[in-house]
């Protein structure tokens, strides 16, 4: 199936590419979520008068990544769970935890679609996350998973300042 893209997609293509998906992609992803459009004659047209549009959407979407970026590239989150004595969490810290976490956290709106973790996270540490806020542009925040603030708040500074060598 040809789809042209109304959106650069990381992996595919930029705007207004016409790349050639397998069939269920196209017709129950991209199609629906408005990333593309199927390549037809009329949509060709369609995308051809519509491109100044959807350049100046881009952007928007760009501009407002940015600023979203600056406030929480590189600050950490404190997510607080149960826990027993090795650190193995009871239960794991999933990404809808981590979007709700930072997006309380920041005054941002963060989706957990967002969010790039490979698995959950299912024991206390300092964990770096990374966040698509737009094809270009990537934040990474730090997940503080504890068990009390107090624990967080060490586990933070020591980070920050790790303790200097020993010297023999």
């Amino acid at each position: 199936m040809e789809v042209i893209l109304l959106e650069r997609i990381k992996y595919l293509g930029d705007m207004g590419a016409i790349v050639s998906v397998k069939p269920g992609y196209g017709r129950n992803f991209l199609i629906p979520k408005k990333k593309a459009l199927r390549a037809t004659d009329a949509n060709q047209k369609l995308f051809a008068e519509r491109k100044a549009e959807l350049q100046a959407q881009s952007s928007d979407k760009l501009d407002k990544a940015q600023g979203i970026y600056a406030i929480i590239d590189k600050n950490f989150i404190t997510i607080i769970r149960q826990a027993g004595e090795d650190g193995k969490l009871f239960g794991s810290v999933s990404v809808r935890d981590i979007a709700d976490n930072a997006s309380e956290t920041f005054s941002q709106n963060i989706s957990h679609t967002e969010i790039l973790l490979e698995k959950a996270i299912k024991y206390v540490g300092i964990y770096e996350v990374t966040i698509a806020l737009h094809a270009d542009l990537h934040a990474v925040i730090y997940v503080n998973v504890r068990r009390t603030i107090s624990e967080a708040e060490d586990a933070k500074k020591e980070f920050l300042a790790p303790p200097a060598a020993k010297k023999n």
